[in-house]
């Protein structure tokens, strides 16, 4: 009852005023590496971050390039509510929390395209497969959004773009665990063009996966990718999108006879590709972007003795229609379908097949310091029927700089692909289902002058499908699936507070902090959720001297949570301290270097999972 109330406050404070220009905000969105005051992720189409009353952070290639480094997890660091597992060095599996979510609740797509791995059990993307420097920005929701972008927003939705900067830039670097990296950009434009390619590669001997370890599972990674955008017909731009992943890692197991997380030689080769062709209009009053797009993740586990192991592919294929209509006054109506196809085998399962058909409409009103969404969605899945949407934000300008804004929105999620029909699969699972609210107050940007925000929210979700066990049981299923299967079996909630701040303290130098308390509960067992931590902090400051001396620490703080449901393992909270220097030799070529985890901490996100210990880089970027 409390949502339907929220829509409808939403709806009656909201009054037609002054139309806005979207679409030349798309224009700047989509040709260039986007602009930290852009979100694609609150609308589906490029706006200003603040006409939107959800909780969105955008990292530029500016802010990504002074960080330093091919990790992206820290990256990541930088936005509140964020945490993460890794298997390992470097390349291991990677999974993203936000907001106490499930990391395969995070929606991701790179330069618009879904990249989830269909042929996975949960259906989530890996960032392990993701370098950093192959990012120029990125747009995170916090919070479901499944009235824009369908199922998987149940927890937020990740928007990576890719695409870099005019002109040629180039970096090398070099620095512990034998570790190589290189990077290049590079894109041309002009009246009614535009043409971008980039690629890095690294290189790392690694340390080993598991803590009680000693041999070193190294990487060989690299990713190409590409976009063009060509002005015909007045209005209209055709565009295209292209990107190649593939990476060769080392990884550890379960060995007999002990069958504990322990080395060996096993290696793992993952190939990724997605891409997306289609054109974007804009008229007078009416913007489209129509596109196809495709993403392909194919593994494949080896032995040096045994040959391959294991090997999967996933797949998804959809066509998609946004489209915005500036109507009278400021009424601006959102609208869009989507039609999706989804596919997986690996070793053991044969292929197998879904289909997802959706279509959304959302109402937006600006007057004056006023922004507010309504919006609606209806989705059908082939197996489980319809699904229907709801969401609505709100944006109110106090005055000096004060912003206040609050959201709510429901997210769900498909069963998998392995959830459905694998030897554990069960083809009576219903998608997971979330509520989300949230209501804050924010002083000026981020990144800029003097900024503060405080955000409280709540997200509960139901349906969410877990493994029943068989044993001892006497469930229906257990007739055909002896070791156990999927279902619909927990219920969770996680509520907290955020918090950001950041202020100039003198010329060149900046301050910027950001703090998330999560409380996550079981709402069946009562129990916290597996690796959500409590606490988390990233205090970070850079400074820039007027002789072209740049200086920057970042230090992140995380504090203790459960590595299993029954929260019967323990994860220790850590702190982790980096600092970083660049020096402009010229206008062009910039020396670069860092020392991570100075402190040399030694912690785990993954119980059993060893973590990188303190590490020296050291580098050299052009930009012509």
């Amino acid at each position: 009852m409390l949502k339907y109330l929220f829509l409808l406050s939403v709806a009656a404070g909201s009054f037609p005023a002054a139309a806005q220009d979207a679409g030349e905000e798309i224009v700047i969105a989509d040709r260039r590496a986007a602009d930290d005051r852009i979100t694609v992720t609150a609308t589906g189409l490029a706006t200003d971050s603040a006409n939107t009353g959800q909780s969105v952070t955008v990292i530029g290639q500016n802010e990504i390039e002074r960080i330093q480094g091919a990790d992206i997890a820290r990256v990541l660091n930088r936005a509140p509510s964020v945490a993460f597992t890794r298997n390992g060095p470097l390349g291991s599996f990677t999974g993203v929390s936000v907001r106490g979510a499930a990391s395969e609740q995070l929606l991701v797509l790179i330069d618009g395209v879904r990249v989830a791995d269909q042929a996975s059990p949960s259906g989530g993307f890996d960032f392990g497969t993701l370098l950093a420097t192959n990012v120029a920005s990125l747009d995170l929701l916090r919070g479901a959004n499944s009235t824009i972008w369908g199922a998987d927003a149940l927890g937020g939705v990740l928007a990576i773009s890719t695409r870099g900067r005019g002109g040629l830039a180039t970096s090398v670097e070099y620095g512990a665990r034998d570790t190589l990296t290189a990077a290049a950009s590079g894109a041309l434009e002009g009246e009614g063009y535009f043409v971008g390619l980039n690629g890095s590669a690294l290189r790392s001997d690694g340390f080993s996966a598991a803590a009680a370890g000693s041999e070193p599972d190294g990487l060989r990674q690299f990713g190409l990718g590409g976009s063009a955008f060509v002005d015909v017909a007045g209005s209209t731009e055709l565009f295209v999108t292209a990107r190649y992943a593939e990476g060769d890692l080392g990884i550890d197991g379960f060995p007999a006879p002990a069958f504990v997380l322990a080395d060996t030689l096993e290696t793992q080769r993952t190939r990724q590709f997605s891409g997306a062709l289609g054109f974007n209009y804009y008229g007078q009053d009416l913007t489209l972007r129509a596109s196809y797009g495709i993403s392909d993740t194919e593994r494949e586990n080896a032995d040096p003795v045994f040959g391959p192991t294991f090997a999967s592919d996933g797949r998804t294929a959809s066509v998609t229609l946004r489209g915005e209509y500036r109507a009278i006054g400021g009424l601006t109506l959102a609208f869009g379908g989507e039609h999706r196809t989804s596919r997986y085998e690996t070793s053991f399962d044969a292929r197998a097949s879904a289909r997802i058909i959706g279509g959304y409409l959302q109402a937006g009103w600006v007057l004056g310091g006023l922004a507010a969404h309504l919006g609606a969605r209806v989705d059908d899945h082939e197996l489980f029927g319809g699904e229907v949407s709801l969401g609505g934000d709100i944006s109110y300008g106090l005055g000096g700089g004060w912003r206040a804004k609050a959201s709510v929105g429901e997210g769900f999620k498909t069963p998998t692909l392995f959830q459905l029909f694998s030897d554990y699969g069960n083809a009576s699972l219903q998608p997971e289902r979330s509520t989300s609210y949230d209501l804050g107050v924010e002083l000026g940007r981020r990144g800029a002058g003097t900024h503060f925000a405080l955000t409280g929210f709540r997200r509960d979700s139901s349906d969410l499908i877990g493994f029943a066990s068989c044993f001892g049981s006497a469930a229906p299923l257990c007739a055909t699936r002896p070791f156990g299967y999927y279902a619909n079996i927990a219920r969770a909630r996680a509520q907290g507070i955020e918090v950001e701040a950041g202020a100039q303290v003198t010329e060149g130098l900046r301050i910027s902090g950001l703090y998330a308390l999560i409380d996550t509960a079981d709402r069946t067992s009562g129990r916290d959720l597996a690796r959500r931590p409590r606490h988390a902090a990233t205090l970070f400051a850079d400074y820039a001297a007027p002789f072209g001396l740049s200086l920057g620490a970042d230090l992140r703080l995380v504090g203790a949570s459960f590595d299993n449901a029954a929260n019967s393992v323990r994860l220790g909270g850590y702190a982790l301290v980096d600092v970083r220097a660049a020096f402009a030799l010229t206008d062009e070529i910039e020396l670069f270097g860092r020392v991570e985890n100075v402190l040399d901490a030694d912690y785990q996100t993954a119980a059993g999972y060893a973590t990188a210990g303190r590490g020296a880089f050291v580098g050299v970027r052009g930009r012509m």
